[in-house]
């Protein structure tokens, strides 16, 4: 099996346990190639490694899918939702075939640059104020409009980036596999707003009203400053990331693990 391998963080690539991994890796017959863009894919490739966090795993996704290939996230970082598997239990379970490959939806965001086209996202989209005056921000779901949002800024985020920037906001934990978006405010000076989730089938239409010329667009880990009169469509692009799970995946043992869901004395013996 052809596989190739993404990192980000330079530091990682003389680590002893990235080292390791890909000696193991080649040892059990697999071909490893690095990759940088979607370019340095080679033809034949099945899988692209993602070493890192979840940041990592964000720009590997870009990549795995402009190389049109399914991406694994194995975790050199912290927490690690997208980039959960340890780099010890990759090798043996990419030799016994103890993966499959599910589909995320992303969201595509446009309207701000005609030039460049849509931008594709997989955990979310945020608009921030760049100034220090706080941001009013009009929402339209399906032609419906919102009351104006006051906050500091406004996400709309998917059901995999509910345990990203959208938990921090106060939004809600989904399911992965949940056809969902998530649109909450950031430090919003309305008291009575609340995240509201809505169906995956919906457009989103953002703009604003901002004393500066500028408003901060981040696209996951990509960030633009564009002009304060744009408006961001926003929609899902259904299955668009095909990621690698391995067998012993499981996203409720995860949040367990990671947020320490549940870390109550009265759960201790559960």
């Amino acid at each position: 099996m052809k596989l190739s391998y993404y990192i980000k963080d330079s530091r990682l690539e003389n680590d002893p346990e990235v080292l390791g991994l890909l000696a193991e890796l080649g040892a059990a017959g697999f071909d490893v190639t690095p990759a940088r863009t979607a370019a340095d894919v080679v033809p034949g490739t099945e899988m692209l490694l993602s070493f890192g966090g979840d940041g990592t795993y964000l720009s590997a996704a870009a990549l795995a899918i402009a190389a049109d290939v399914p991406v694994l996230g194995v975790n050199f970082g912290r927490l690690g939702f997208l980039s959960e598997n340890k780099p010890g239990v990759v090798t043996d379970a990419l030799l016994r075939g103890d993966y499959y490959v599910e589909k995320r939806g992303m969201l595509s965001a446009d309207g701000w640059c005609k030039a460049d086209g849509p931008q594709l996202a997989l955990n979310e989209i945020c608009v921030m104020r760049r100034s220090a005056a706080m941001l009013g921000i009009d929402v339209r779901i399906d032609s419906r409009p919102l009351p104006t949002y006051w906050a500091d800024g406004l996400l709309v985020a998917t059901s995999s980036g509910s345990t990203a920037y959208s938990l921090s906001a106060g939004g809600p934990i989904c399911m992965p596999s949940a056809r969902v978006l998530i649109v909450a405010p950031v430090a919003p000076h309305n008291l009575n707003v609340r995240p509201l989730v809505v169906p995956d089938s919906a457009d989103i239409r953002i703009s604003f009203h901002a004393r500066s010329g500028q408003v901060s667009l981040s696209v996951d880990n990509r960030e633009y400053a564009i002009p304060a009169d744009s408006e961001i469509r926003v929609q899902a692009v259904p299955e668009a990331l095909k990621r690698v799970v391995l067998g012993g995946s499981n996203f409720i043992e995860a949040l367990r693990a990671r947020l320490l869901w549940g870390g109550d004395v009265r759960n201790l013996n559960q």
